[in-house]
């Protein structure tokens, strides 16, 4: 499940990054050359920006890229830091749970609301989908995360 999971983000994060370069360079050419611009292009690049932006906070979990203050850990060793480790996994998944809750909300809101993009005149709520879904993408790549570190904990391996 892992592997299909990494793979699903990474197909996702490379091609709408590719597709988005190829759309904002058509935009570009279109109003410098053209003297004419595409009205959807600049809506849908943000939009699909959106997505990248939180199924990366996804990816940056997996990469271990996230931003960390590690003074306290530091003065750590052992078991007591991996317990410490686990805890501030586990605060960091419910944070991400409940944003994942609270943009689903939003979300449903909106749906129910049938409010449009400006431009493209889609759902706006796919835009805000994006939060709840990359809040969930993060909140399982942690307890993915806090199933190594107890397994780690339970066979003795040191930090």
């Amino acid at each position: 499940m892992r592997n299909a999971f990494d793979r699903i983000e990474e197909v996702f994060l490379v091609g709408s990054l590719a597709f988005n370069v190829v759309l904002i360079f058509i935009q570009v050419v279109m109003r410098y050359v053209f003297q004419n611009s595409l009205s959807w292009s600049e809506e849908l690049a943000r939009y699909i920006f959106l997505w990248q932006t939180w199924v990366g906070a996804s990816y940056a979990v997996r990469m271990r890229r996230h931003f960390r203050v590690e003074m306290i850990v530091d003065l750590m060793k052992g078991r007591l830091r991996k317990w410490y480790e686990f805890v501030v996994l586990l605060v960091w998944c419910a944070f991400a749970l409940f944003i994942a809750w609270q943009g689903s909300v939003l979300t449903t809101f909106l749906i129910k609301r049938w409010q449009v993009s400006a431009a493209m005149q889609i759902p706006i709520a796919w835009a805000y989908a994006s939060v709840p879904a990359g809040c969930a993408m993060m909140a399982i790549r942690l307890v993915m995360e806090m199933k190594d570190l107890l397994r780690d904990l339970r066979s003795g391996a040191a930090c």
